[in-house]
């Protein structure tokens, strides 16, 4: 093989093996994002994409192009989605369904979880004052809006629950740290204007006032 044939064959394997361009990239990845039902990860970019893919950066350049318009391109949790913009979330209302109700002590359940994770059964009832049934338990892990999260370092070594991405989704959290705190809830006007409760080891009080604060986050939702 001459040096002309053997050059022209080096660039052709080397163009099969390129990257496609980072516009092509953002292409790819939008039309991922757009067909899936469930948020995607990077990884999984990586494993769907052409070797050589950069899906991280593409994505960041999709995310920017998006800024501004009707669907945006969110991170929830280490994951990313194409979502409504929040401001004209209004517009998706009358095409919501609301299937099922969550009782009291799930709504109470599921906030305590929001904001204390990783938290024990044993802790959730500390907070509540009141057990905390199996059915309530069992209803949240259903709905995918909690799971199990690791053993505590304690004697019998209990497991923990924490909130999931689909519950994050849901309230358009990035992750459970930009729940809204209880000073910025009350001086929106969405909670009673009151002293703050007394603390207990984990963040409740002998009235159950914190837990209700909390509960009232979920309750038309």
């Amino acid at each position: 093989m001459d040096d002309h044939s053997q050059a022209s064959a080096e660039a052709q394997t080397e163009t099969l093996f390129d990257a496609p361009p980072l516009a092509e990239q953002e292409r790819m990845v939008e039309a991922v994002l757009f067909a899936s039902t469930e948020p995607v990860t990077i990884r999984d970019l990586e494993a769907r994409m052409p070797h050589g893919c950069t899906p991280a950066t593409a994505i960041e350049h999709l995310r920017k192009r998006y800024e501004g318009r009707g669907v945006r391109v969110v991170r929830i949790g280490d994951a990313w989605a194409l979502r409504t913009a929040p401001d004209l979330g209004f517009l998706m209302q009358k095409e919501t369904v609301e299937t099922r109700k969550l009782s009291r002590a799930a709504i109470e359940t599921l906030a305590i979880i929001a904001y204390h994770q990783p938290v024990t059964r044993a802790e959730i009832e500390e907070v509540r004052g009141v057990s905390v049934s199996r059915g309530t338990i069992d209803q949240l892990l259903e709905m995918d809006w909690i799971r199990l999260g690791r053993r505590k370092m304690t004697p019998g070594r209990p497991v923990t629950f924490v909130v999931t991405p689909t519950f994050l989704d849901h309230f358009g959290l990035e992750s459970a740290r930009d729940l809204p705190g209880l000073k910025e809830l009350r001086a929106a006007g969405l909670l009673e204007n009151r002293p703050p409760p007394g603390s207990l080891p984990m963040g409740g009080n002998s009235d159950g006032d914190e837990v209700e604060d909390q509960a009232e986050l979920f309750e038309d939702d």
